[in-house]
């Protein structure tokens, strides 16, 4: 797997232009709408706009473009802001909000009225699609076209004091219905909605068009750079003639880069609420969620979402990334960072026969085998264990190097045992395995020379600690799940959680704290849940495995 960053087209255009004097400083902004929660989409973009203010000495403004009230809410801006920070980065100055500047935008709206570059539009919904025309074939002047500035006037002053109902009218721009760009055939400026808003109140009952407002307001906040993704590339011949048509401060330019769209993965925010709203998932944090807060929840770190956007470049094509780069990043990352611990997750006792009923000791084990700044750990080691029961069988191949009976197996970080009988219960099915241990091989190899073929791990029975575990994989089993006309839902992967409550852990994992992340020996990687762990009540979400599993499964294609 490539590690190395590619390549930023971005980071040229930026030199270009502070090497050529067109800018002095770069300044840029992350724009949201706040009617959501931020995906891996998201954090690509945050990463691009903070990456560049950053590598150049710049700002980087955090600003919600609240436009729209009927689908906003203080939940969400709360969440994008933590999710920013999470992430590692700072915005310039005080949040900002396109609602704070309304006043502006309608004065340059009536700024453009009285040029003769807008008018007051009475055509409903359905006339104005009708009116628009297609791809192929042009659209049509509306009828209330070419209403004096006077009455445009008139009009729009009674729109903002509440006179009109929803949808009676709009304020549109007069630009060309003939154009082949669609979004320069008269695009709205101003629609009518009786809606609070939560930051203005009961202050406006017309809003602006997200187009209208955005190049405005990059403009008032000196925006050198306006990065947004390639869907907005039709958007910019309409952001540039507004910046022509109106006095404003600065002259900002856009420009594209593909958007991230990972494999075995959708992040339509309609879709992704419906996965909420139906109850596919627990909510909007769900560790299955493509969300920055159900990554966090699910154990991946900001340095690795920053890595994989590193890895995967920014570039000035769409495509599809194999999420398996970015399990990659969390895999590198855990490895290198995650302290090491134990945790059984399928329980099967061993008895030690010929170890002292009530006698116990405190083992020594390095939390990590590579990073000894991070100190060690102490193991309780008793008579009583519990091993997974998937580590041993009565009879067994050579190929399986775990416990057997009548052969020996290393207890991870301990001695080595040798397996003397299975009990069974009336079913037949083994529930305690009784064995021997080789004498002075704490931290040694048998005196006989008969090494043990494997390695597994343990937790004491009397001092270990149980612990909900909750083993999550991809939402999804297709790697475009929503692909085309393909209906996402059918292609949730049913097995993306399993919850397992009464796996049995380290006792010192009980004290972990939320959000801490450990390698769970031969499991994978896991971590404190956000919400739920506490020390009474552990609770241990799988991040990732140790391997790629899907790779080597292989997941369904086209």
């Amino acid at each position: 797997m490539e590690k190395t960053s590619a390549s930023n087209f971005l980071e040229t255009i930026i030199a270009g232009d502070l090497a050529a004097g067109r800018v002095e400083a770069v300044v840029t902004r992350f724009p949201p709408e706040p009617n959501g929660y931020l995906h891996i989409g998201h954090a690509k973009s945050i990463c691009v706009n903070f990456g560049l203010a950053e590598s150049f000495g710049g700002r980087c403004n955090l600003r919600f473009d609240d436009t729209n009230p009927e689908k906003e809410s203080q939940e969400y801006i709360d969440s994008i802001q933590a999710d920013v920070r999470w992430l590692g980065f700072n915005w310039d100055g005080e949040v900002r909000f396109a609602s704070s500047y309304f006043q502006q935008l309608y004065d340059w709206a009536i700024h453009l009225v009285e040029r003769g570059d807008a008018f007051v539009c009475d055509l409903d919904a359905t006339q104005s699609r009708e009116y628009r025309g297609t791809l192929t074939e042009p659209g049509r002047n509306s009828p209330w076209r070419d209403r004096s500035v006077a009455e445009n006037l008139d009009l729009l002053a009674r729109m903002k004091s509440g006179e009109f109902a929803e949808g009676e009218k709009v304020l549109r721009a007069k630009i060309d219905m003939a154009s082949p760009n669609m979004n320069m055939r008269d695009p709205i400026l101003y629609r009518i909605r009786k809606v609070p808003h939560h930051q203005t109140g009961d202050s406006w009952v017309i809003y602006p068009t997200y187009d209208f407002a955005h190049g405005q307001e990059d403009a008032i906040e000196g925006i050198t750079h306006s990065i947004c993704t390639l869907e907005f590339e039709d958007h910019r011949p309409l952001y540039d003639w507004f910046l022509e048509h109106l006095p404003v401060p600065a002259r900002p330019r856009q420009y594209e880069f593909g958007r991230l769209n990972p494999s075995y993965t959708v992040t339509s925010k309609r879709k992704l609420k419906q996965l909420v709203d139906e109850g596919v998932v627990n909510g909007w944090d769900d560790p299955r969620m493509p969300t920055v807060a159900g990554m966090r929840r699910r154990g991946y770190t900001p340095a690795a979402i920053r890595k994989f956007c590193q890895m995967i470049g920014t570039t000035r094509s769409d495509g599809v990334v194999d999420v398996a780069m970015l399990e990659f990043a969390i895999r590198e990352d855990l490895n290198e960072n995650a302290p090491r611990a134990m945790c059984v997750l399928n329980p099967l006792k061993v008895v030690l026969i010929d170890y002292p009923e009530g006698q116990g000791e405190d083992l020594v084990a390095p939390r990590h085998p590579s990073r000894p700044e991070l100190g060690e750990r102490l193991l309780p080691f008793t008579r009583e264990l519990y091993i997974d029961a998937d580590d041993f069988r009565e009879e067994a191949n050579k190929k399986y190097k775990r416990l057997v009976l009548g052969k020996r197996v290393r207890l991870r970080n301990a001695c080595v045992i040798e397996a003397v009988e299975a009990v069974k219960d009336a079913a037949g099915k083994v529930f305690e395995v009784r064995a021997r241990v080789i004498a002075n091989t704490f931290g040694a190899d048998p005196a006989d020379g008969v090494k043990p073929k494997g390695v597994i791990q343990w937790v004491s029975a009397s001092r270990g600690r149980q612990a909900q575990v909750r083993l999550y994989d991809r939402l999804f089993n297709h790697e475009a799940p929503d692909k085309g006309d393909r209906d996402f839902m059918a292609h949730v992967n049913a097995d993306s959680l399993r919850v397992i409550e009464q796996a049995w852990i380290e006792p010192a994992l009980a004290q972990a704290l939320p959000e801490q992340g450990f390698q769970f020996e031969r499991e994978g990687y896991f971590v404190a849940d956000r919400v739920d762990h506490s020390a009474q009540a552990p609770v241990f979400n799988r991040t990732i495995g140790l391997r790629d599993s899907w790779g080597e499964q292989g997941g369904e294609g086209e």
